[in-house]
């Protein structure tokens, strides 16, 4: 186990974790973040489900029951995007702790792509998130978008606040009022009255759960942040006498259903009958994860909402020993999808994203933040986390975490093959969408960029544990035909335990976007400790055939058309359109291409785009003039010149962001350049900006400055 200094540390020394500074809450938010993961993951294939249509197919649920369903174990899914999304408002925000509901509402508008990522989109007045999205896509600030004056009671106190609020109990160790108090802010964005309430009990628990063991005392303190004459202090209340008088869940259920069951609320997905599963599977499972999972999924309704919720509540409660009993971490290998409209952030895992919560946490208190490995992008820190690696070929050997030598204070993951081995063993991990994956185009939508480009140098740092081990990098692209094709990078042969940095450039994949990164062992076992790419790539993006080439853009636009060297046109029939590519940690870059303005109230190139509300735009404006825009909570010009474009016609533009540095380049020629003094966008990748029209654009290429 890591601590937020490094220091290797047990969970035999559990403690009450009150501070983001004390060794054991880097951890533990990994296990609260895993038992998320791992929750509604479980619940997804039979969400909406009855009790009795469980039974009778499962029995009890007990481990995943996905392959019986027919379905993928990783998917995208609105509880684990919301939650990790959403909380990325403090980071925008200067991790204010006194962020406002507002500020929140505008970290809904630039994240969502509309109809795409994140939210369920029913429509309004059906689906509360789609709703409230529609009331600040309108102008209307949180927390009126949310409320029950504007949307109803029963649109507005359905399920979805509470799905998402996990991660503000996750920043706030032992302060389950301060959790309580960010997650009512939070849910007010879209809900209202009982959501909310729901909402704050399952932050406070989440909170006191770094500190409490007993279930008990946990409800009291989820029921202490609300009024005591609420609906959910009342169902509360039931549910825990129904289980003094009564040890069996069974008849605890059946008595939420007669007293709050389905059959009582109005609307799609209400929260109070989920809200009780949630109560009634921690005081009937008594703490154990295992008894707890298969209580509140057998019980059914919203499942995966549910399950999450008490699975996020749980790993911080039992720690990672939560997960012990049964092999709960291995399918799931760490793995995660968070689609939204900063796109280079959607493939990640849950190591990486536990290292954004410890460090929104430790930010709020200006306190240093946690960078372990030196901010290493697969840096293994945390106990058993193998960060999306798996074995390709399982029949040629293994991959597990393990401390080189026994070393604590070394963490890595070993890459095994086997001696008696037909084949070299592949280990891998994903940089973009995986081919097993490319079919989930509906539902929670996919939406990402890759990781990994060409021009990107790769560090990777090895040991051998074996006496002697070879092999080599690997990465895979799709081709035209949207298969896989694959690439190797230098061959290694480690011998003795020293450390070998091995560096390859990622060679040019003609535009086909990487899927995934490697190492192929030949012979023997190799020890990975740390493997990162920080640099800007050197590449460029020529439209190529295949779907996956498509998919590899963030596409907030109505329509796009590539051809073999041009993107023929880029529309958006009203407001403002995106096409982004990149990543949120890219600062110092060009970014060249051939423009082609056509019929558009203006269009461009955005740099340091970070999403659709937080970006700055080089514009062809009104005719005759370019404009530079800021956009950030709002629109605003820093700066324009006048310049005779046609409409049709092509130009050559270069736009540079060095610095607080901004400039334009038409044809050769330096058009427009000017620094931004204050609140400074540092960085981001890039986009194609159309508002209300069209425009066309040969390929864009980027290089670092």
């Amino acid at each position: 186990m890591i601590s937020n200094t490094g220091q290797q540390i047990s969970y035999n020394e559990r403690e009450r974790i009150d501070d983001p500074t004390h060794p054991l809450y880097a951890e533990t938010v990994y296990a609260g973040i895993l038992g998320k993961l791992i929750g509604v993951y479980l619940g997804r294939p039979v969400e909406n489900w009855s009790h009795d249509k469980i039974v009778e197919e499962f029995g009890e649920i007990r481990y995943y029951v996905h392959e019986q369903r027919g379905r993928r174990l990783i998917i995208t899914d609105d509880d684990i995007t919301g939650t990790l999304i959403f909380l990325r408002a403090l980071q925008d925000y200067g991790y204010n702790p006194a962020i406002s509901p507002s500020d929140i509402g505008q970290t809904w508008l630039n994240y969502l792509i509309e109809e795409k990522t994140i939210l369920w989109w029913g429509g309004l007045g059906n689906s509360t998130e789609h709703t409230a999205y529609l009331r600040l896509k309108s102008g209307i600030k949180a927390p009126e978008s949310g409320s029950a004056a504007l949307n109803s009671k029963i649109i507005s106190e359905q399920i979805g606040a509470q799905i998402f609020i996990d991660g503000w109990g996750l920043i706030c160790p032992g302060d389950p009022k301060k959790a309580a108090d960010f997650a009512r802010k939070a849910a007010s964005v879209s809900h209202d009255g009982e959501a909310i309430y729901g909402s704050q009990v399952v932050a406070a628990m989440v909170a006191e759960a770094f500190v409490e063991q007993s279930i008990d005392r946990l409800l009291d303190t989820g029921v202490s942040v609300i009024p005591p004459d609420c609906e959910v202090r009342k169902l509360i209340d039931d549910i825990r006498e129904w289980h003094i008088q009564d040890k069996d869940w069974h008849r605890s259920l059946a008595n939420l259903h007669a007293q709050y069951g389905y059959d009582k609320y109005k609307g799609q997905c209400h929260l109070i009958p989920n809200h009780g599963l949630i109560i009634l599977s921690l005081l009937h499972g008594a703490g154990d994860f295992d008894e707890s999972m298969m209580i509140v999924n057998t019980s059914g309704w919203d499942t995966d909402c549910n399950s999450g919720n008490v699975g996020a509540i749980l790993g911080v409660r039992n720690g990672l020993k939560a997960f012990e009993k049964q092999d709960w971490r291995g399918p799931v290998a760490d793995r995660l999808y968070l689609p939204s409209a900063d796109p280079g952030r959607s493939i990640t895992d849950a190591a990486r994203e536990s290292i954004e919560v410890i460090n929104a946490s430790l930010a709020l208190r200006g306190r240093e933040k946690l960078a372990p490995k030196d901010g290493a992008r697969f840096h293994f820190a945390f106990s058993g986390s193998v960060q999306g690696f798996r074995a390709q070929n399982p029949e040629a050997g293994a991959v597990e975490h393990m401390y080189f030598g026994g070393d604590p204070a070394m963490p890595g993951i070993r890459i095994a093959r086997y001696r008696n081995a037909d084949e070299p063993l592949r280990a891998m991990t994903p940089t973009f969408i995986p081919p097993d994956t490319k079919d989930m185009v509906t539902g929670y939508v996919l939406v990402a960029c890759p990781t990994l480009y060409s021009g990107h140098l790769v560090e990777v740092d090895l040991r051998a544990v074996s006496e002697r081990a070879t092999g080599r990098l690997f990465i895979e692209c799709y081709n035209e035909d949207d298969e896989t094709q694959r690439y190797e990078g230098l061959e290694f042969d480690l011998s003795g335990s020293d450390l070998t940095r091995v560096e390859w450039e990622i060679p040019d994949t003609e535009g086909y976007p990487i899927h995934h990164i490697g190492i192929e062992v030949d012979g023997g076992e190799v020890f990975l400790e740390r493997m990162d790419w920080k640099n800007i790539p050197r590449t460029s993006w020529p439209p190529v055939e295949g779907t996956m080439w498509h998919r590899a853009w963030a596409n907030a636009l109505d329509r796009f058309s590539p051809m073999r060297d041009r993107f023929e046109y880029l529309s958006m029939n009203s407001g403002t359109g995106f096409l982004a590519q990149g990543h949120r940690e890219w600062k110092d870059y060009r970014v060249s291409c051939r423009m082609t303005p056509r019929m558009a109230e203006s269009g461009g190139i955005a740099v340091r785009y970070q999403g659709t509300r937080r970006y700055y735009a080089f514009l062809f404006g009104a005719p005759g003039e370019i404009r530079l825009e800021k956009v950030l909570d709002g629109v605003k010009t820093i700066a324009k010149v006048s310049f005779p474009w046609k409409p049709f016609e092509d130009y050559e533009v270069t736009v540079e962001a060095h610095g607080n540095k901004l400039r334009l380049f038409i044809n050769g020629e330096l058009i427009l350049q000017t620094s931004d003094e204050t609140n400074l966008l540092e960085s981001g990748g890039f986009a194609f900006v159309v508002n209300s029209g069209c425009l066309g654009a040969g390929t864009p290429r980027i290089e670092p400055l």
